[in-house]
């Protein structure tokens, strides 16, 4: 899809330049060059995406970590006894397992700022990470049990 977004933007910047009419309309050719490199950023990336190999979720006895949500792949690895609370939560279209974590200070130098603000929730001194289950294709509360197995299974080894 974003291939053929791609080659829209291009023929209208062609268009733009005067390729076809010999007018130059030089607003939206600015915009149209400017949409064009943008999107053609994201196809680069999404493209190099498509080469990992990795799990998209990694949860053992003491560590999870994911990269289903731009949250959770910036947050990186989380300790199973920081853990506090795992609940289902639906968002827009998604259901996301969000995993609450305190000690949030020593998590404070993984996220960029903006990134913080989504997760830490002030009045509680608490972290949220988000995962979803719709990018590894399975059921949200089979991700959901996953997550509260393995938090269990920390409490008890430790």
């Amino acid at each position: 899809m974003s291939g053929v977004i791609c080659i829209v933007l291009l023929l209208i910047l062609l268009y733009c330049i005067g390729l076809f009419d010999g007018e130059l309309k030089v607003k939206p050719a600015v915009f149209s060059g400017g949409a064009l490199l943008i999107m053609l950023i994201l196809l680069v990336s999404s493209l190099l995406n498509l080469r990992d190999k990795s799990a998209q979720i990694t949860l053992n006895k003491s560590h999870f970590s994911g990269k289903t949500t731009p949250l959770a792949k910036a947050f990186g690895i989380g300790n199973w006894h920081d853990v506090t609370g795992i609940n289902l939560q639906k968002v827009g279209g998604d259901t996301l397992v969000v995993v609450t974590l305190d000690n949030a200070p020593n998590y404070k130098d993984r996220l960029p700022s903006l990134l913080w603000k989504m997760a830490y929730e002030a009045a509680s001194q608490q972290l949220n990470i988000m995962y979803s289950a719709s990018v590894i294709a399975i059921e949200p509360n089979e991700l959901y049990d996953l997550f509260i197995t393995y938090w269990q299974s920390s409490k008890e080894s430790r």
